[in-house]
């Protein structure tokens, strides 16, 4: 027998068929895999997500057919991906880890919450240090969804001549009613400055005003994401228009083995102290700690070395910190 969640799938997938709707589409086909995921089917669950993946890539393979209408006046604005990352792949803080998993599984509900006068959270702030995951999360949420993501580019939305720029936005805000997404704002203390400290204050102050009446009027089924590395600079009137803002910290020692531990424990020496190392590499970002590891693996393949000694990778880590404080030190 079918359960009620499965059967108002199935519907959702035959309505969304019919109507044309590819991205609901492929939202609801993710939510099926996700389904018999926690029934226990991981095979069927994994096949799915790999057909409904070579799909999207198919039908959807640039940025001009995605965005329909706005091809050409959004090129080189916006960048489109599929990404395949996962919650599982990335190594979070529960806090923070909780908080994505909500974010995915209001909008698998979308239907029900829609149907009872309510919303899901759609648009969302990331604030941390650089390389502490902020671009990974707006990948994961786009695998989790079934969604495209689409890169704003700000080097191609912000312009010298008065006026282009807030029109440019308005035109990715209409594009996120006609092709449902993850739409990231990287780098957005670019725009979202406090209304009094860039030098062309009267210019940036009219792109600030509009980007915040379009992100409170936007009404569609996408998701808008925000990140900055200095929250501090922002306007504080944008925090009121996100439904949530996510703070991304370095992480601590125990985030540092698990990592390491996930990229390096195939390759590594037996016995191996993960924590140790950990402790070596404290102040060194996600990104830091994963660049080490493919450091490590690479030189493990040039050399031909079977197996990797704790030594080696704590030598690689302690370079790569002593390279991160020399570039905090010319930053400050």
């Amino acid at each position: 027998m079918i359960s009620m969640a499965s059967a108002e799938q199935i519907k959702a997938l035959v309505k969304s068929y019919a109507e044309g709707d590819d991205d609901r589409f492929f939202s609801v086909a993710m939510q099926v895999a996700a389904h018999e995921a926690k029934l226990g089917h991981g095979k069927l669950a994994e096949e799915l997500r790999h057909i409904i993946d070579s799909a999207k890539a198919t039908r959807f393979p640039t940025v001009s057919r995605t965005v329909g209408g706005k091809r050409g006046e959004l090129d080189g604005i916006l960048r489109t991906s599929h990404p395949k990352v996962r919650l599982v792949d990335m190594v979070l803080e529960e806090r923070l880890a909780g908080q994505i998993r909500k974010v995915v599984r209001e909008h698998r509900h979308v239907g029900r919450i829609l149907e009872n006068g309510l919303s899901p959270r759609r648009k969302l702030l990331l604030t941390g240090p650089p390389g502490t995951g902020k671009t990974l999360t707006a990948s994961v949420l786009a695998g989790e969804l079934g969604l495209p993501l689409f890169q704003v580019r700000l080097d191609g939305l912000i312009t010298r001549y008065m006026g282009e720029t807030a029109a440019k936005l308005r035109q990715i805000f209409d594009v996120t009613h006609s092709s449902r997404g993850v739409y990231f704002f990287d780098e957005f203390d670019a725009i979202g400055s406090q209304r009094g400290l860039t030098n062309d204050v009267g210019e940036m102050r009219r792109v600030l005003n509009s980007f915040l009446l379009m992100l409170e009027e936007d009404s569609s089924n996408s998701l808008v994401v925000a990140a900055t590395n200095q929250p501090s600079i922002l306007d504080p009137a944008l925090f009121r228009r996100f439904d949530d803002v996510l703070e991304y910290h370095l992480p601590d020692s125990l985030r540092i083995a698990e990592l390491l531990k996930a990229r390096l424990s195939r390759v590594a020496l037996a016995g191996i102290c993960w924590r140790s190392l950990a402790d070596t590499a404290v102040g060194l970002s996600y990104a830091d700690v994963a660049y080490v590891s493919n450091d490590v693996l690479k030189s493990s393949l040039i050399e031909g070395d079977d197996l990797v000694y704790e030594t080696h990778i704590r030598d690689l880590l302690s370079e790569r910190k002593s390279i991160a404080e020399r570039l905090n030190e010319h930053r400050s």
